[in-house]
């Protein structure tokens, strides 16, 4: 086992373990946490207490958390002179799952991101972000209850990578050189005055992300993955990642999976058994009789490929398989608005994702009550977080809504195994909300919608609402 220099695991409890991809979890896990800086302290007490009384109601005692713990940001460093110390990371290491609250970089720098570094260290390559709606929450959209969707965002490629030199430096010389000398690039409009930055999309990285996005979505029925991409644009990037997840599908669940054009082309067989594959390759592809040759060559084949799909996905069988389609980023964006129940899981690069998670949370009530998680799947290692700022004019005035910290543990708990729990929960915010108890932030915005009987409450006292309104 792990040696800590400055913190102490618990007695009373027994770490989570990983074996042949099944994760361990004993009745009395230890689960590092970090309670973060500003309005993190407040959130955190509220949210553990909701988290223990869940645990509690559901198991009759049988099973209870043994929290430990950690430090990163100002707590840290007022307490042992480092930002982020190394006994954090090996808790995290050693105990596989962990939760935290947000966390701030001061001005200046001098801290390595918590995120950044775990990232690195435990490889946390999906950022999974669940998007719902809860029946009484304020939303400046007109359909707010469409919105359940689950958000895989690849945590450790593209733009986030941080591969970029600065305009004017000596090094951004050298690589502009390289690009217009080496490389023949013509593109850089000015290049004397440009920053550069590269966006790395490697197969393994675009694999593993949809492969995880794949799989939740059929452990937990879902009806469709979507690849959201900019590949109209950036083709061997974006456009390479929707190929690499479109492989994945294919070869890795065949059987239980359907593309959005062989679902046309089926349906058509279905609807005329007489319909040749030209004609069928022309209703998928209304163009189809301006294409070259071998354009149209290689659309015939395609139906050709598919329908030899036809014992396990034809007679109307692929109605029940996970739909795998894939929309370009901005498109998704607009649609996830307009056709929000048309969405369900989406698998994305880091930038996508980053927009998309926020705009969708917006719908629901605001990144205040937006969880996530940074998941290895292969390793077990995850650690659930708040996704809002620190928002320290709030800090220490029991105010704010803790919505994000406690849906962050109801995730870890479903990571865990622990429905129930988790079940619990769901129940208990929805039944406050929909009783019009809540915090500031909610509460403004029902009374500006004319909502009469709201009833504002602190962030404590929204914890102890959440624990009475549990069945």
């Amino acid at each position: 086992m792990a040696t800590f220099k400055n913190v102490v695991p618990p007695k009373d409890g027994a770490p989570i373990t990983m074996k042949n991809g099944v994760l361990n979890v004993p009745d009395n896990p230890i689960l590092p946490f970090i309670e973060g800086d500003g309005t993190g302290p407040d959130i955190w007490r509220a949210a553990r207490r909701v988290l223990d009384a869940a645990v509690a109601k559901a198991y009759g005692g049988k099973k209870k958390i043994a929290w430990m713990e950690v430090y990163a940001g100002e707590k840290a460093f007022h307490k042992f002179g480092e930002w982020l110390p190394d006994d954090t990371i090996e808790a995290f290491k050693t105990y596989l799952v962990g939760i935290k609250g947000p966390l701030t970089t001061p001005i200046g720098g001098g801290i390595r991101s918590l995120n950044v570094a775990l990232r690195q260290t435990l490889d946390l390559y999906v950022c999974l972000r669940p998007v719902k709606y809860f029946t009484g929450v304020p939303s400046p959209v007109k359909h707010p209850e469409k919105v359940d969707m689950v958000i895989f965002r690849e945590n450790t490629e593209d733009i986030y990578a941080g591969i970029e030199w600065k305009a004017y430096s000596p090094e951004v010389k050298k690589v502009l050189d390289f690009l217009i000398k080496e490389m023949g690039v013509k593109k850089i409009r000015f290049p004397e005055s440009s920053g550069i930055g590269i966006k790395p999309v490697s197969e393994e990285g675009s694999k593993r992300l949809c492969r995880a996005a794949i799989q939740y979505a059929l452990t937990h029925k879902r009806k469709s993955v979507n690849f959201t991409h900019k590949g109209n644009i950036m083709k061997f990037t974006e456009g390479a990642f929707k190929d690499w997840g479109y492989q994945v599908a294919a070869t890795e669940f065949r059987n239980e999976t359907v593309t959005q054009r062989e679902s046309w082309i089926l349906g058509n067989k279905e609807h005329d058994p007489s319909l040749s594959n030209e004609d069928n390759a022309k209703l998928i592809e209304p163009g189809f009789d301006m294409f070259a040759p071998d354009k149209k060559a290689e659309i015939v084949k395609e139906v050709e490929a598919t329908l030899k799909l036809w014992p396990t996905h034809g007679d109307g069988k692929w109605k029940q398989k996970l739909l795998i389609k894939d929309t370009i980023a901005d498109i998704t964006l607009q649609q996830t608005i307009t056709r929000a129940d048309e969405f369900d899981v989406i698998a994305t690069l880091n930038l996508n994702g980053d927009y998309l998670s926020d705009a969708l949370a917006a719908q629901v009530g605001g990144i205040g009550i937006a969880p996530g998680g940074n998941i290895n799947y292969v390793t077990g290692h995850a650690i659930f977080e708040a996704t809002h700022g620190t928002a320290p004019k709030y800090a220490n005035l029991d105010k704010v809504n803790p919505g994000s910290e406690i849906l962050s543990g109801e995730m870890m708990f479903r990571f865990l195994g622990w429905n129930e729990a988790a079940d619990l929960i769901i129940q208990g915010i929805e039944r406050s909300i929909a009783a019009h108890t809540v915090t500031y932030d909610f509460a403004r915005l029902m009374k500006a919608e004319g909502v009469k009987d709201v009833k504002e409450v602190k962030c404590s006292e929204f914890g102890d609402v959440i624990i009475r309104n549990m069945a």
